[in-house]
């Protein structure tokens, strides 16, 4: 498992090749920077990542959501440090039924344990289902995923002004991080960090 590491984009937390020295940002996060503040993962997406999520998500292993969280929590200390709330990424009602859980709230109930920053699973509501994001474009999920998240209207006054870390397993194109933090700092959030296990590096695709 490659577990990242600084030199990294501060804004997307993709890894540097080398280190061009603090507070750097790529290239792309310039060129189109993202809708959150920081993004960080524990590791990059690969065989032993993905498998870890695999196991969680279609094999109910809610015993690699313990280490999944404990390494989440490493390498999102600085995200955790002066956040207000910890909000996972909601399934769609009809797919947490298939599922029965939603892997982000196990992940998120873990580091919110941890890290003693309390968990608001009830804020972000996914109002619509998507199709599988498998093998779709960046702009296919992006179009897919727009205006799939509202916040929950009796939520908002918790939201209000608050510093959240989005929770999700894996990052790829970041269409759906984006799709919730849009809602998020919509709804009232005054800052929205992105934290998840695993982040696509490179022009890889992704089959999670």
């Amino acid at each position: 498992m490659e577990f990242i590491q600084r030199p990294l984009c501060e804004r997307t937390g993709q890894p540097f090749a080398y280190d061009p020295g603090p507070g750097i940002v790529s290239a792309g996060a310039l060129a189109k920077p993202p809708a959150w503040h920081r993004a960080r993962a524990a590791t990059v997406f690969g065989t032993a990542s993905r498998t870890l999520i695999h196991a969680l998500k279609y094999r109910d292993r809610h015993d690699a959501a313990a280490l999944m969280a404990r390494l989440m929590r490493h390498a999102g200390a600085e995200l955790l440090t002066d956040a207000d709330l910890i909000v996972p990424v909601p399934l769609y009602r009809t797919r947490l039924w298939q599922r029965r859980f939603n892997q982000a709230a196990l992940l998120g109930a873990g580091i919110s344990k941890m890290s003693g920053v309390a968990m608001a699973a009830q804020v972000l509501k996914r109002v619509r289902a998507t199709r599988s994001q498998v093998g779709l474009s960046n702009m296919d999920r992006r179009r897919t995923v727009r205006g799939a998240f509202v916040v929950a209207g009796e939520t908002e006054a918790a939201l209000a002004g608050a510093r959240v870390v989005l929770i999700d397993d894996v990052i790829t194109t970041g269409a759906t991080a984006g799709a919730c933090v849009t809602a998020l700092l919509d709804g009232g959030a005054a800052r929205v960090d992105v934290l998840a296990f695993a982040l696509v590096c490179g022009p890889a695709r992704v089959d999670v």
